[in-house]
């Protein structure tokens, strides 16, 4: 069962295979980033906060998940990830705050994606972003489905 109900798959291709899908937020007091890899078979999701620490990013752990490829698959795309390579999302004028994006994918056997943005954002990014959550925070055991 889709975590989507009312999204279809874009025209703009599919993603069959992945290797590490990474995204990275940040905001005034936090910056986390999402890192997806292929583990034993299986998608590994891991939520990690990022905190500055002897002059360098140090990444701490704070919620990981074990999903079946299919499912992820699923949701890169209902989210039309394939869709935002080199999407650029500048500020949006008399915007004072917000969150800023950095996205990187390898998938496809080898294909790049990447996207970024400062309170700009592709289709479907607020979808995606509320996927991850919902599958790392919805698991009481580090499997989903």
């Amino acid at each position: 069962m889709s975590i989507f109900k009312n999204l279809r798959v874009g025209k703009s291709g599919e993603i069959t295979t992945f290797e590490i899908v990474t995204l990275r937020e940040s905001g005034m007091r936090y910056t986390v980033e999402y890192e997806i890899i292929l583990k034993n078979g299986q998608a590994e999701i891991s939520r990690y906060g990022i905190l500055y620490h002897q002059h360098k990013d140090e990444r701490i752990l704070e919620r990981r998940a074990l999903c079946d490829v299919n499912s992820i698959l699923k949701v890169f795309n209902d989210c039309r990830i394939l869709s935002w390579d080199g999407f650029n999302g500048p500020h949006p004028k008399g915007v004072l705050d917000g969150i800023m994006f950095s996205f990187r994918a390898t998938v496809n056997e080898g294909q790049k994606i990447s996207a970024h943005g400062s309170q700009n954002f592709p289709r479907y990014y607020k979808d995606f972003t509320g996927a991850l959550h919902t599958l790392l925070e919805n698991q009481k055991e580090e499997h989903c489905s």
